[in-house]
């Protein structure tokens, strides 16, 4: 059992060698990511051989660790190349490989045995003789099922060996379905969730209809609007670290392959702050619990819940009037260059405008505000924005000492700062 306020690992997602690098920069312990096939997150960008490569080079040299996810459920005709994928990932050395079905488990051990495994949450990981089995197996470690309670994580790391690993998400999207086994999308669109296609019809606007009124459909909420009655909130567990350390979770799991660099930059710098504070003392954890708050907000959401946490949940976890995400700040790109006159280079993500005032994050805890002097193409002609996704500009900041931005940082739109210790 772990002694009390042992540290976990944070570990974040990245759905591009982009991303993995903002998810390096900006705290992570580890990073779990995707190859071209094998992924439950099919509509992510993952990643190609050679950026697989590059990640793993470049989180191992920051100290950082590479999961790989490789946790469909196989059919037959799958079995070959999930042979020949592992074959290639024998060659990267990735830190773990994230599993869920036991014919690919098997195939693993028999091809790589050297990298650990990871069952992955859609094996339905309940209780603590299913973490025994893997364990004898030689897995070392098991991502919880979200439908458990922290009552029943605290038994689970008194029942199970103590080399074994428990991994739990603590924050991003919950599935409407008992562990992510929704039939919704391949029922109606041919993709099946459990092959990474998921087109996520739980946030689509149903109504009730009778058998004998054809054509008539019946809102089932009170609005003209419909109901959305499947769309989950989003977990959010910032505000209750010491009973995630204390339960005995050895790895602290961000949802969200498919997010933005702004997305993972934010809620990974909010978590590591949140884990070093509380490890340093529970008095300055609960000093800046504000700004944790305050920050998770700055990245798109969709209202928040402890989910299965303290029991089950009850009619609140659910958005019942829209599926409308929370959008409080927007990502407008990552510092690629500071040139020698002082300019910033950046693939631009969204429309800002000369006189702006924009907000640089810092992968501490600063954020610096500037505004936008100027904006320019690669060719040198001034414009007033920057209207068109993924135009490289050359931006001049006001306000700020170029010295103080640096390669990686991530620019989004202002908010009001909260301070903390």
């Amino acid at each position: 059992m772990l002694k009390p306020k042992s540290k976990p690992e944070l570990l974040v997602p990245a759905g591009s060698l982009e991303v993995l690098k903002t998810a390096v920069r900006y705290g992570a312990d580890a990073v779990y990511i995707g190859g071209e096939a094998f992924s439950l997150r099919a509509k992510a960008k993952n990643f190609t051989r050679d950026e697989m490569a590059e990640g793993i080079e470049y989180a191992h040299d920051h100290g950082v660790k590479v999961h790989v996810t490789a946790n469909i459920y196989a059919h037959n005709y799958d079995i070959d190349s999930v042979s020949e994928y592992f074959r290639e990932l024998k060659e990267l050395c990735p830190d773990a490989i994230l599993i869920a079905d036991p014919g690919v488990f098997a195939l693993e051990r028999k091809i790589c045995p050297e990298i650990p495994v990871h069952i992955s949450t859609q094996a339905n990981n309940t209780n603590y003789k299913t973490f025994e089995f893997w364990h004898d197996l030689g897995a070392e470690r098991v991502v919880c099922a979200r439908e458990l309670s922290l009552e029943e994580i605290r038994e689970l790391r008194g029942r199970i060996p103590s080399d074994m690993d428990i991994e739990c998400f603590i924050h991003g999207a919950m599935c409407i379905s008992y562990s992510g086994r929704c039939l919704l999308s391949s029922y109606m669109t041919g993709r099946s969730a459990n092959r990474g296609e998921c087109t996520h019809p739980c946030r689509w606007k149903y109504a009730v209809s009778e058998e004998m009124r054809p054509g008539e459909y019946m809102p089932v909420d009170e609005t003209e609007r419909g109901t959305f009655i499947f769309n989950s909130k989003d977990l959010c567990m910032i505000e209750h670290i010491p009973e995630l350390v204390d339960a005995g979770i050895n790895s602290f799991k961000i949802e969200g392959r498919m997010k933005t660099a702004l997305y993972v930059a934010t809620v990974a710098r909010t978590y590591r702050n949140a884990i070093d504070d509380y490890i340093t003392s529970r008095k300055l954890y609960e000093q800046n619990l504000e700004w944790y708050k305050k920050e998770i907000g700055k990245c798109t959401y969709r209202q928040f819940t402890t989910g299965f946490y303290f029991g089950k949940p009850d009619e609140n976890m659910q958005i019942y009037d829209n599926s409308t995400y929370v959008v409080e700040s927007v990502f407008l790109g990552i510092v690629e260059e500071v040139t020698g006159d002082g300019r910033i280079r950046l693939t631009q993500k969204n429309k800002f405008c000369v006189g702006d005032t924009i907000e640089i994050m810092k992968s501490g805890r600063e954020d610096i505000a500037a505004r936008v002097a100027k904006i320019e193409s690669e060719d040198g002609i001034s414009q007033q924005s920057a209207p068109h996704a993924c135009q490289v500009i050359y931006v001049t900041l006001d306000g700020i000492e170029p010295s103080r931005v640096s390669a990686g940082d991530v620019l989004r739109t202002m908010d009001d700062p909260v301070k903390v210790v």
